[in-house]
């Protein structure tokens, strides 16, 4: 996904809490895993990626995954969303 303009602040993805991730053992991947990935932008919309990839996650009671998405218009985003909020591709 490299040389793809980034998602601007406005339009990028809100996270899960950082709080939630305190405590809790982060993986990093190996490689990117592709997945498909929901994301709620900060302007309240929510869409499916299907281009996305894993990069890092943590274990524990409140699991999140560190995803690299590309949004709507083709552009690169990185967020940690709930693993809930992820599913492989």
């Amino acid at each position: 996904m490299g040389g793809v303009e980034r998602v601007p602040l406005h339009e990028s993805a809100l996270e899960a809490p950082t709080e939630a991730r305190e405590g809790a053992t982060r993986v990093e991947a190996p490689e990117p895993v592709p997945v498909k990935v929901w994301i709620v932008t900060a302007r309240g919309k929510a869409f499916l990626s299907e281009q996305a990839r894993a990069i890092a996650w943590t274990t524990g009671r409140h699991p999140q995954v560190q995803v690299e998405y590309l949004d709507r218009g083709g552009r690169r985003g990185f967020a940690w969303v709930w693993a809930s909020a992820v599913r492989r591709a």
